[in-house]
Order: structure tokens, then C-alpha cells, then sequence
């Protein structure tokens, strides 16, 4: 052999090396590698071929069609390459032609009129056998000359065999790992989990986390996020949760009351204290006295109630409706909002000291649609309970529930409770439908209500005022008032997300989301603009 062969083999050599150790993917780096031996070394139609399933199956090869690789299936002992894997003997022969044994599964050679030699090794780890390399030379006489083919396809071989011990290795690990994953996700939602609380998404368990951390202590705890996404569930599993579990859970929605009902439900009133007020009655702080107080939509008090409000958190103590005695109470106070009540301390409509009483401990619950996981379980659940009240045996269709996963719901849980029980009462026959949603009839009051809100709210929210026109409107007092002020007011909470949806579904083209939204361009820049939403180059 000359010193050029010589030299192209080493150089094969290290070019294997570097592809074997470029990627993961076993079957892309060893096709590489029997394209390279094709293309410097002219060893033809070469075949890496790995034990799997108790046979021999070609993994890659070159020069070969795909069905002709997956004609290349050897029982072990089967043929020259099944004997070659069971006795671990490299085997050369001169003229496959003359060779009984030789099958050519594969059916890739024309064996008229051509002399062809076979060359094959053992691919092993250790001393295990794994797999055969083989390939074919065209036009060669002596065996040889075979032999330095032979120690060549030892070494590729060889490097072949660490590659795949790697392989096997790493995808040890990773099994290993996702069964250790698996296994702390089971414990995890095993101790991160409220009853009469559904939740497997990543959102809820953190919220799951943050409730259980919370319960055991005295802190405040304020509870933020979207109406119906179920604040009043969570803050009675954090009553049960606490040390205060055998104590009253008393209730109050702060929006449900006018103040000065709101002020005797909350305090209590002596006996006379006004008209109609005759006998003396406990408020819903002393019923709470030892257990937990929730009140809900804690933003919509007024700010003369408000300041009654701080001195009870601040002292634990307050007087009745009517009277001058002092009340001192141990209640432990929840409160829930669906407001901002950032914004609203910057508006002067919420006190500050207020806000950073009940302000201590937040927890924020995901809208909906940011759990997706949940739906098809809330739904379940749900339609089971429905099914007991109307003693039915209804199911939901794959194509309904998938439906039903990819809604928005505004409404949240709330929401979907009521969608399943109207399927529950009025859908014909035992099984939902993807036809029986009423969503698929035109009929989705929340969607309407979310069209008709697009429909008054779009253009003073978006739109920029035109040229040589003034940025400022009056307001209800006849004072100046900013066109940015008034159209926040108005602004759906879900607006800037609305944008940015629209954005990134028409991958950051400002001219196709502008359309998506029926916007003008100079409208839809403007929105960008406005609610600060950087742009992404792609």
C-alpha cells in the first residue's frame, strides 16, 4: 500500500472521530461514517448493523435504499454477517458470488457478470458483541490484500462500539432521570394538593405550594386574579390548612352590601342603633373569633369604610353599630380582589396604608386559560356531579373536550362550571358532542359578551389621535382629561395580552396583526407603543 493510502486512512480515521463525536442522534453520525468509507476509501454499499430485539438490524448504511435497509434483518447465526455477531470472527470473501452462505438480504447487488468481495467485522463493547460493520469492494482478487481493509475496519469498528456504549449510557441516564421526575411529580402533587381544589398544571401547584407554606402562619393573605378562577376555594383550604381549622370560617362579599349595611354586617349593632335594629347582633368579626375571616372584593369598599376597616386589622378591635363598648377579636383576616389595586392607590380610590395591611401575603391564581392541563379534569369533575343531580350517565366526546381545551374563557371556572351544567341539562341523548357546544352554534354568551366589549372598546383604545387633534377630553366634572386616562378605564384586562397574541401569531408583522385585529397599521403601532411591548426580530 502507498504512503497516500497510508495517509487517506489516517485521515479517514480522525474524520470518523469527530463525526462520531458531534452528535446524539446514532443513526445520522454512523450514516456519516459509512458515507465517508464510500466516498475516500471506495468501500461500497457499507452497513453498521446492531443487535436490537434479539436479531440484527441494519441501523445505516450507504449506497442502499430505505426499503433494502429494512429488508437487512439476520437472526443471530443466520448467514455470514448472523455467524460474524455470534462467533465475534471477522469474515472476508474474495467473491460473494461463489459464497452459499452469503443471503444478500438486502437485494442491493447485481451479482451477474461483477466480482464483488465482502469484508465484515465485529462491532463489540468489551467483549460483548453487539452489532457487525461490513462493506464491499468491487474488482479485488487476493484475500491478501484484504488484510489491511480488515485492521482498518477493526479500528472503525472499534470507535463505532464506544459511540454506541455512550448512546446506551446516556439514554440510561435520561430514563433514569424522567422515572426520578416522574416519581417527584407523583409526590409532589401528592403533598401540593387542596381538597375540593383541582389542579395538575404547573400554575396550580405553585399556587398549591404557596397556599401550604402560607396556612400554618398568622400573615394577612390577599388573593389576586381574574373573577371565578375560585379565590374563596382557596382561601377556605387555607383555613383548613391553618392551626385555626376548628374555628369558624366566616364569609363576606364586600361588593354585595351598600356601606351602611356593610358597616353593621362587618361590626355588628346594638339594639336600637337605627330603625329596625331591635335586638342586639353580632357582626361577621366576632363570629370569626378564633377561625378565619374572608372577605371578598376587598377593592370595592369606599374610602370612608376603608379607614374604619384599618383600625380593626391594625388593632383587633372595634365597636358596634350604636355602641361605645370595645371589642377585641382574634380573627385571622383573608381578603380577594379581581382590581388593581396598584393602580387604584395611585388613583387616590384605595388607601395605601390599607393596602399594605392586607398586603402581606399574595397569592395570584391563574386565569384558565393559563391552566390548560386542568380543563379536561375540572370538566370531568364538573360533569359527575351534574350527572348525580340529574341522575344521568353523560359523557363528553374527545372532539368536544378538545374544544373545550382551546376555549378562552373569560369567566374562568366559574364559567366552565356553568357551560357543563347546561350540556348536563340540555343535551339530547348521553354523550356531548363537538355540534352540542354552544360555541359551535353561535351561542357562547361569553364570546358575545367579549365581541361586544371589542366592538365599543377597540377604537378609543387603540386608536392614536389624528393629526392636529387635541390628546386631551373633557371629563365627567367638565375638567381636561387625558385620552390615555380614559381609554385605561375602559381598557379590558386582557388588551395588552390581546396584542401581543395577535403578534406572535402573525410572527412580529405589524401589518398582519393590524388585520388580525381589524386595526389600521398607525392604530396598531400606536397600541405598541402605548402599552410599552417591545418587538421581536425573527
Amino acid at each position: 500500500m502507498t504512503p497516500d493510502c497510508e495517509s487517506l486512512r489516517l485521515t479517514t480515521i480522525y474524520e470518523i472521530s469527530k463525526i462520531l463525536s458531534s452528535s446524539l442522534d446514532l443513526q445520522k453520525t454512523l450514516r456519516a461514517v459509512l458515507n465517508l468509507l464510500d466516498s475516500h476509501l471506495q468501500m461500497h454499499r457499507s452497513m453498521a448493523s446492531l443487535l436490537q430485539d434479539g436479531e440484527l438490524r441494519v441501523v445505516a448504511a450507504s449506497g442502499l435504499s430505505n426499503e433494502a435497509i429494512e429488508r437487512g434483518r439476520f437472526l443471530i447465526g443466520e448467514g455470514v454477517t448472523g455467524r460474524i455477531l455470534q462467533t465475534g470472527v471477522p469474515a472476508v470473501i474474495p467473491d460473494i458470488s461463489q459464497e452459499p452462505l452469503f443471503l444478500n438480504r438486502t437485494g442491493s447487488r447485481n451479482l451477474q457478470g461483477r466480482r464483488i468481495a465482502f469484508i465484515a467485522v465485529p462491532i463489540k463493547v468489551g467483549r460483548q458483541c453487539i452489532g457487525v460493520l461490513s462493506v464491499d469492494r468491487e474488482g479485488a482478487e487476493v484475500v491478501g490484500h484484504f488484510q489491511k481493509d480488515v485492521r482498518f475496519l477493526y479500528m472503525v469498528a472499534n470507535l463505532i462500539g464506544q459511540t454506541v456504549r455512550l448512546h446506551q449510557n446516556v439514554a440510561a441516564e435520561r430514563e433514569q432521570l424522567m422515572q426520578e421526575k416522574f416519581r417527584l411529580q407523583k409526590e409532589l402533587q401528592g403533598k401540593f394538593s387542596l381538597d375540593n381544589v383541582i389542579g395538575v398544571s404547573k400554575r396550580m401547584q405553585q399556587v398549591f405550594a404557596d397556599v401550604h407554606q402560607a396556612a400554618p402562619g398568622k400573615a394577612t393573605i390577599l388573593l389576586r386574579g381574574e373573577s371565578g378562577t375560585g379565590k374563596e376555594a382557596i382561601a377556605r383550604a387555607i383555613h383548613f390548612l391553618s392551626p385555626r381549622k376548628d374555628g369558624p370560617f366566616i364569609k363576606l362579599n364586600c361588593a354585595a352590601l351598600p356601606e351602611s349595611l356593610l358597616e353593621s354586617e362587618l361590626f355588628g349593632h346594638e339594639k336600637g342603633a337605627f330603625t329596625g335594629a331591635t335586638s342586639e347582633r353580632k357582626g361577621r368579626f366576632e363570629l370569626a373569633h378564633g377561625g378565619t375571616l374572608f372577605l371578598d372584593e376587598i377593592g370595592d369598599v369606599s374610602p370612608a369604610f376603608q379607614a374604619k376597616l384599618l383600625r380593626v386589622l391594625q388593632e383587633r378591635e372595634f365597636e358596634r353599630v350604636g355602641g361605645n363598648r370595645t371589642i377585641r377579636v382574634d380573627v385571622r383576616l383573608i381578603t380577594a380582589t379581581n382590581r388593581n389595586l396598584e393602580d387604584m392607590v395611585r388613583k387616590g380610590e384605595f388607601r395605601a396604608d390599607l393596602y399594605f395591611r392586607i398586603n402581606v401575603v399574595s397569592i395570584f391564581l391563574p386565569p384558565l386559560r393559563e391552566r390548560r392541563d386542568d380543563i379536561p379534569l375540572l370538566a370531568e369533575y364538573f360533569l359527575e356531579k351534574y350527572n348525580r343531580e340529574n341522575k344521568r350517565r353523560l359523557t363528553i366526546a374527545p372532539e368536544a373536550m378538545q374544544a373545550m381545551a382551546h376555549c378562552g374563557w373569560p369567566g374562568n371556572v366559574r364559567e366552565l362550571e356553568n357551560c357543563i351544567e347546561r350540556m348536563a341539562t340540555m343535551t339530547r341523548g348521553n354523550l356531548v358532542r363537538h355540534a352540542d357546544l354552544l360555541c359551535q352554534k353561535g351561542l357562547c354568551f361569553s364570546s358575545t359578551l367579549s365581541d361586544i366589549g371589542r366592538t365599543h372598546n377597540a377604537i378609543p383604545i387603540l386608536a392614536a389621535p389624528a393629526a392636529g387633534e387635541s390628546s386631551r377630553m373633557p371629563s365627567r366634572d367638565g375638567e381636561p382629561a387625558s385620552a390615555a386616562t380614559e381609554s385605561e378605564e375602559n381598557l379590558p384586562l386582557s388588551e395588552r395580552d390581546r396584542l401581543v397574541q395577535a403578534m406572535e401569531k402573525c410572527g412580529w408583522v405589524q401589518a398582519k396583526a393590524a388585520r388580525l385585529l381589524s386595526l389600521t397599521p398607525r392604530q396598531m403601532g400606536y397600541a405598541l407603543k402605548k402599552y410599552d411591548i417591545p418587538l421581536k426580530k425573527l
